[in-house]
């Protein structure tokens, strides 16, 4: 009786039951959710019909598919070697890194298989190609030039495939061991010249000095000479103004007192408590203490 029972209370809701049960799967097949950090691509009978941004989407139950679920988060590729060859001739090993993002997931999905690959090879090519037209003096010194070039050929290159490149590096050149020698060599000759010029400046620079030093004394001699000849043409001129204008025995008085003067001073040196003087020199006390006498008596 219980089980006829059942039966017929099922029989009675069944099609209630089924609906409701479809219409539970309708909302879980037609509502997605789609995390921050992600895009989802919507196919329909595998035809691309929507990108579904962050957040609450709804699509078409049994009739739309979720087929590619892409993070468009930054991505680092690993880091890659390659080596390249310079203008002249010259071989190099440059260490690439690669950051890159995905923009549009329908054209990623659609016009690439492995995108990591494919940027790696694209990234591998443009630099044996940049670093191919310069030579290795430039690679060294113009890196950041080197890079921006780089990163902008590959946004160039890979543009179709829906991703962006965030940024480019090149983390290091290294140099095989015969192009290492060369240089070092090369930088030892470069010091070398650099300590032979600055010698040689030094010497040259020394040299100039002293024929300053002499040039100067010289000038300087020449100076005091000058000055000598001077006081002398002006000691001529006054004693030849005195004779013409109070006679000869004038001149002989300004002798005759120079004379004293000198004595007087040799008088006064330390030491000097005995002094012999000549015959000419008492004539000239004599002839200086008769001008003083005569003078005063006119």
């Amino acid at each position: 009786m219980n089980e006829d029972l059942i039966l017929g209370l099922l029989n009675e809701n069944l099609i209630p039951i089924l609906a409701a049960l479809f219409l539970l799967l309708c909302l879980f097949l037609g509502v997605r959710i789609v995390p921050q950090s992600e895009k989802y691509v919507v196919e329909r009978f595998g035809r691309l019909r929507a990108v579904l941004g962050p957040g609450i989407n709804f699509i078409v139950p049994f009739m739309d598919v979720v087929r590619h679920k892409v993070s468009v988060l930054e991505r680092q590729l690993p880091n890659e070697s390659q080596d390249a060859i310079t203008s002249d001739n010259a071989l190099v090993q440059v260490e690439t890194s690669v950051f890159y993002r995905v923009t549009e997931p329908e054209r990623t999905v659609y016009r690439i298989r492995d995108v990591d690959g494919a940027v790696q090879t694209t990234i591998a090519g443009i630099v044996r190609s940049e670093i191919g037209k310069m030579e290795l003096d430039e690679v060294q010194s113009n890196r950041t030039q080197l890079i921006s070039q780089i990163k902008i050929l590959v946004e160039e290159a890979v543009d179709d495939w829906g991703i962006e490149v965030t940024r480019a590096e090149i983390l290091d050149v290294n140099l095989d061991a015969a192009t290492r020698e060369a240089m070092l060599q090369q930088l030892n000759a470069e010091r070398a010249r650099r300590a032979s010029v600055t010698e040689a400046e030094g010497h040259k620079r020394a040299t100039e000095l002293n024929a300053d030093a002499e040039l100067y004394a010289a000038e300087q001699a020449a100076k005091a000479r000058r000055v000598t000849a001077d006081a002398e043409a002006y000691a001529t001129q006054v004693v030849a103004e005195a004779i013409n204008t109070h006679g000869i025995e004038s001149a002989q008085f300004q002798v005759a007192l120079k004379q004293v003067e000198a004595v007087t001073e040799i008088a006064r040196g330390e030491g000097q408590q005995t002094i012999v003087l000549p015959s000419s020199a008492m004539d000239a006390f004599g002839e200086a203490f008769g001008m003083l006498t005569g003078k005063a008596r006119k």
